[in-house]
Order: structure tokens, then sequence, then C-alpha cells
């Protein structure tokens, strides 16, 4: 059986990364892309442990025991794949703030949803984004009202998008992601780019801080020399999804408690990534079942 978990960032998530470069300290990202994303390892190692304390006795055997007192590792029964990017919150001088995407997510997001209609209107709109302007090309396609957009120094005008179709395939599957109270206004707040410009724009909007350290000195707090560092993190309001599953079971009754606390627990808030002391990667989460036979997903 498997399953698709959409996780939208209540706060901003910093997944820390295998190495830094000077005194920035960077995030993950997949080697290929470059994109931000969260590890599938940070996911089971914080699902694990927080299962852990709700049916300590039955978490080791449904994850797999580790390697104690002699004994061998033995297989679990449920795997996690990377949670990677599906909407992107960027700032707009004309609409506050939207959600942008591009044909390459939703290609990677319908892998698992496997809807023939939404994969031929994915394949349209990358089309369409490819071809220059001369050939009848768009920019975007946009459910933004108004005739001008405004994304962080970039302006489209009305003739650069193409408005969505309210009655398009991706809408129906929109409607099962977490809305955070109603702040994912995806109807008024949605704009796919090209692959290259939604790179371009997620790397500009990416949360940056500097963090000095202080010292006590003569009696006045200064900063350390040198003690400072740049930290990176996806912002509050991204959503992003990964895709579980679980294995049958060699003993149904040893696992039933856990599996049914796994389903609970993947509805609800989980904190994932690092910097838990300043409140990061607080998450609030949805998970459905995935039908592929039948091209459609149910809630969990």
């Amino acid at each position: 059986m498997n399953y698709l978990t959409y996780s939208y960032l209540l706060t901003p998530l910093h997944t820390g990364a295998s190495s830094e470069a000077g005194n920035l300290m960077g995030i993950a990202r997949e080697v290929h892309t470059e994109f931000p994303y969260l590890p599938s390892s940070s996911l089971r190692g914080k699902i694990r442990s927080t299962l852990e304390a709700i049916q300590p006795d039955e978490a080791g055997v449904f994850f797999g025991e580790r390697i104690k007192d002699g004994q061998q590792p033995t297989e679990g029964e449920v795997w996690f794949a990377d949670a990677t990017l599906l909407l992107f919150p960027i700032a707009s001088y004309s609409h506050q703030f939207v959600w942008i995407t591009c044909p390459m997510w939703l290609s990677r997001w319908n892998r698992w949803l496997q809807d023939e209609e939404l994969q031929k209107l994915i394949v349209e709109w990358r089309s369409l984004l490819n071809k220059k302007p001369d050939e009848g090309g768009k920019k975007a396609l946009a459910s933004v009202p108004g005739n001008q957009i405004y994304l962080q120094g970039a302006l489209l005008n009305s003739e650069d998008f193409q408005s969505i179709d309210s009655k398009a395939a991706c809408w129906n599957y929109f409607q099962k992601l977490p809305d955070s109270n109603d702040i994912l206004d995806l109807e008024n707040k949605l704009i796919i780019l090209s692959n290259d410009d939604c790179a371009g724009l997620t790397e500009i909007g990416l949360q940056r801080e500097v963090r000095v350290a202080l010292g006590d000195e003569k009696g006045q707090k200064v900063a350390k020399h040198g003690s400072f560092r740049s930290e990176e993190a996806i912002p509050s309001e991204t959503v992003l999804f990964f895709p579980w599953g679980l294995k049958p079971a060699k003993d149904e009754e040893k696992t039933k408690k856990v599996r049914e606390c796994l389903s609970k627990i993947l509805n609800e808030r989980l904190q994932f990534g690092g910097l838990e002391g300043l409140g990061r990667g607080w998450t609030a989460n949805t998970t459905v079942n995935l039908n592929s036979q039948q091209g459609n997903v149910d809630n969990a």
C-alpha cells in the first residue's frame, strides 16, 4: 500500500547540508537540480522517534531493529522517499505573494498520482512555456487576477501569461493539500513557470539570515571576531510532498497499533529538520492513499 503525504510549512525549514562553505550554513540540495529538499533519512528519523515515544514495543519491529547487543539489524515494514517541492511562495509587489511551480515539479508529483489527464495537461503546459513568443509561447500560466503580475523584480504583462482553466485536472488534486487555515488560495495565487525560471526564483526566494555570536567584554556585549554565519532555510508557506509505503507485515498483531499511529501522525503537525529550538520546521500534513489503478487518490 502506497501513500502520498503533503507537508505545508508553517515555519521555515532548515534541512541541514552535508558540507558548509565558509560561514554559510546551507541546506540539503538535490545534486542534479540544486533544488532544496527534505531527505528521507530526516523524515524517517523524526517519524520513528515520534512513534517510539507512542508505541515503543512495536516501533522497533515496524522500522527495523538497530544493531545492538551483537544482534544483526532487521528489515522494517515501511519505506519513505525524499520530500520534494511542489509549490513555492514568492513575493509579489502586485499580489503580496503567490505560489510558483513548474512542469518538472508537477511531473514528479504525477509520477505517483499517475493521472493520464493531468499528464497530458503538464505536457501541454511545458510545450507552451518552451515556445518563443512569436510562436505563440507564454512566459507563465496563472490563476492570478489582473493584467500585470510582479514577481520579485520580474514583470509579467497580460500578453506574457495565459489563464489556467478552472476545470483543469490539477484542481481536484490541489484541493487535497493542507491549506493552513485558508491561506493556500491557489485559485487566485498560482503561477506555473518554465523549469528554468522557477529554479531562478526559488533560489532568490530562499530565506537567509545572518547570526552573530556575542561575547561579554568589559561588561558589554560585543560580536566575537569572525563568529557569524549565514543560515539558509526553505520559507514558510512552501508545500512539499513525499511518497511512502507499507510492506506486508510478517506478524500483523506485532505492528497493528504502530501502523494506526503512523496514519494518524501523518495527518497532524510535525517538526522536521534542524534548529528546532528556533521553531524551524513545523509542518501541517495531509496524507492520501494512492490508487494507481484508477489514477486517483483517496484520503488516508
